[in-house]
């Protein structure tokens, strides 16, 4: 382990306000500064030393014993450690037992390990503190967000070099905002597709104004829906509870057999409630990797699909939006160009720390549909960046991406998304030649599914039906939650694990190991040793059941 800071920094134990001054600011002298670059050098080197070099996922501690170490609830009245103290017991105590999402061990979720230059930017721009809700507190950084929304809308949309010429640095327009996440991103667009869809009219003020109730009656309609695949997000819900619609009105459409929404059934969808004068349908989600199958929709059908009945098609690219920086790959996200909104995260595939999500307009004026004001703040006629956006109080989060794209270029996101989706195909085919192994679903983007499934109750499935097969998959399915949960708790590796209703047919609901592949670390070796890991722990726990006759 790491040896400890020793350099004395300044404290407030004393109840000095010199020496409080001097630790809110910084050290001044030449030899403070030298302590202080040294210290730098520890927390930023040292810390992603520690990270390297244990490759494993975490510590084999449970959350039970390590929840009784950290039971004290008071706040001391005086200083309990010094700076340095503080920072050798995150690194020394608290990030061994932290989760290590950089290990290329860490393949079961969408957390991403980040490239060493992302910290820097991270600490430049907490050290330069901007709030990009206003230019007041951020003047060149709210220019470089809208230049680097302008790039992305670009890549996204690709409209005609004369159209961004215009917009990019408009104080009229805005074509697209960022937010903490995706879950934010998808809110802000369905929020845009509402107050659109129930706008003013003559005697009411809109929904922004009237509410819905109200908005309801003006319109003459009993309710709003919006239509997306079973496999779309669950911030979904979210949005539809916090709009007001209601979590019922969340229409889920059945998928096909490779978990892209069903076209026939959505299209029926649509007709029914077209058909309906007491619906609306406020809106179609397309999704550009499904969270858990990482699966595209048919997003150029959709569009086309939409266009035509005039609704609003917002795509949820959160996790494949990064794919268009792909030349070999692009084509997946074919047809997302015909969204009226895109969501995508920052800190997925473009590698960035948390939180970053972002949400992008076809039309450069649709989100005027929620600009606010405030005398003290982002006043009317003003040029602040929070008029269009749900938080408030909002780091400058596109510095990092701004940055990141310039080290990294097309090329270089290009590099890693290419390296995942291949790997993904490439554990695909040793899964399906492991015996006790089942892949359930096949990798488009860098996401796949499979299941440990001995042979003899593979081999009893295909001969079983009605309850007996039930029985079958519950049983498969107790298997692997174990596995799972056995493997999560060593700390050397990590596969996530769901329950899909669609996974091997006839089976019921289905639980699968969920493989996510985005760090350029993970090999296939490693890949296989992590399959090795869960057969030695079947066999370990497992190995006297019966399964010949399959009575398990």
């Amino acid at each position: 382990m790491r040896q400890g800071l020793s350099f004395e920094a300044p404290s407030v134990r004393d109840g000095d306000w010199e020496q409080m001054l001097r630790l809110f600011i910084q050290p001044d002298t030449e030899a403070d500064r030298a302590k202080l670059v040294g210290y730098m050098e520890q927390i930023l080197f040292g810390l992603q030393e520690f990270l390297h070099n244990h490759v494993g996922v975490t510590e084999e501690i449970g959350l039970k014993e390590l929840a009784l170490g950290y039971m004290d609830s008071t706040i001391c009245f005086e200083p309990e450690k010094k700076l340095p103290e503080v920072i050798s017991d995150i690194i020394d105590r608290i990030a061994p037992q932290a989760v290590n999402v950089s290990s290329p061990y860490f393949v079961g979720h969408m957390t991403s390990a980040i490239p060493f230059f992302m910290v820097l930017f991270k600490a430049i721009v907490a050290a330069l503190n901007q709030n990009v809700v206003k230019v007041e507190t951020s003047k060149v950084v709210s220019i470089v967000e809208r230049q680097v929304t302008a790039r992305l809308h670009r890549l996204v949309y690709g409209m005609e070099p004369d159209f961004y010429e215009k917009y990019v640095q408009s104080t009229d327009a805005t074509l697209g905002v960022f937010t903490e996440g995706g879950t934010a991103a998808n809110l802000t667009a369905l929020w845009v597709a509402r107050n659109r869809l129930l706008g003013p009219r003559e005697g009411f003020d809109g929904v922004e104004a009237d509410g819905l109730a109200e908005a309801y009656r003006a319109y003459d309609i009993d309710r709003c829906v919006i239509l997306v695949s079973r496999r779309g997000h669950y911030s979904m819900r979210k949005a539809v509870g916090v709009l007001g619609l209601g979590n019922r009105n969340l229409v889920t459409i059945d998928v096909d057999g490779e978990n892209r929404i069903c076209l026939p059934a959505l299209r029926r969808k649509i007709a029914e409630y077209k058909a309906d004068p007491r619906t609306r349908i406020l809106a179609v989600v397309g999704i550009a990797g499904a969270t858990e199958t990482g699966t595209v929709d048919p997003l150029r059908k959709m569009g086309e699909l939409c266009r035509e009945a005039g609704i609003h098609f917002h795509v949820d690219a959160a996790w494949g939006g990064p794919t268009l920086m792909s030349d070999r790959y692009r084509h997946l996200m074919d047809g997302i160009e015909l969204a009226d909104s895109v969501t995508i995260d920052g800190h997925k595939q473009f590698y960035m720390p948390m939180t970053c999500g972002m949400v992008y307009f076809r039309d450069p004026f649709h989100l005027d549909a929620i600009s606010y004001h405030a005398n003290y703040i982002i006043r009317r006629g003003s040029v602040d960046l929070g008029i269009k956006t749900l938080a408030g109080t909002r780091e400058a989060n596109s510095l990092i991406l701004d940055s990141a794209i310039k080290v990294m270029g097309r090329k270089g996101y290009g590099m890693l998304i290419d390296h995942g989706i291949d790997l993904a195909r490439k554990l695909a085919e040793e899964i399906r030649k492991r015996d006790n192994l089942q892949l359930v679903t096949a990798p488009e983007l860098n996401i796949l599914t499979y299941r440990f499934c001995p042979t003899p109750l593979k081999e009893a499935l295909l001969r079983s039906c009605g309850a007996e097969r039930t029985r079958l998959n519950e049983k498969i399915n107790d298997i692997n939650i174990n596995i799972q949960r056995i493997q999560r708790e060593s700390g050397k590796s990590f596969v996530s694990r769901t329950a899909i209703d669609k996974g091997v047919p006839g089976g019921g609901e289905t639980v699968v190991l969920r493989v996510v592949l985005m760090n350029p670390l993970t090999s296939l070796s490693i890949l296989k040793e992590i399959l090795d890991e869960q057969e030695a722990i079947y066999r370990e726990y497992y190995s006297s059941l019966d399964l010949q006759g399959t009575g398990v």
